[in-house]
């Protein structure tokens, strides 16, 4: 089975950091990244998230009052992303496309910074993972969980 290790190069449109229009919750993010990072505080600030690079986003996500705390957070996150990502692809018919065309491939988030919760570390074989490497990959199984979702529809 073909694997896809990075969101990168030909396959950065998998990123959540790929320059795309998110509406979630009454406004419209340049990315993935801005709007789940935005997510994290309450409606009424949400709107800097709007104006920003990705990058700058995340940066500004570790340092909003999260809504409902941290335990709250934690909680949801993984819904909130899944619930995004879902967004990219339905809002977006040529990213829609793409993620199809990498038919059965593992999506995998292959990082060297040491993300073993969204993606894997890159820097730490493990045989034992369905990955290869250290991490539980959530962000590539959102990718294929709703990649097979578009396939049923079609």
């Amino acid at each position: 089975m073909e694997k896809i290790l990075n969101f990168r190069g030909k396959y950065f449109f998998l990123s959540n950091f790929y320059p795309c229009k998110v509406e979630y919750e009454g406004l419209v993010y340049p990315s993935v990244e801005n709007a789940f990072q935005a997510a994290k505080t309450a409606p009424h600030r949400r709107m800097p998230f709007t104006r920003v690079f990705p990058k700058e986003a995340k940066k500004m996500g570790r340092k909003v009052l999260l809504l409902g705390g941290v335990g709250h957070w934690e909680s949801r996150k993984v819904k909130v992303m899944e619930e995004l990502v879902r967004r990219k692809f339905n809002q977006n018919l040529d990213l829609k496309e793409k993620l199809l065309e990498t038919e059965d491939a593992l999506l995998i988030e292959g990082n060297r910074w040491g993300d073993e919760f969204w993606g894997v570390n890159l820097r730490k074989p493990d045989p034992d993972s369905p990955w290869g490497y250290k991490g539980k990959n959530m962000l590539g199984q959102i990718l294929m969980k709703i990649r097979q979702e578009l396939r049923e529809e079609i």
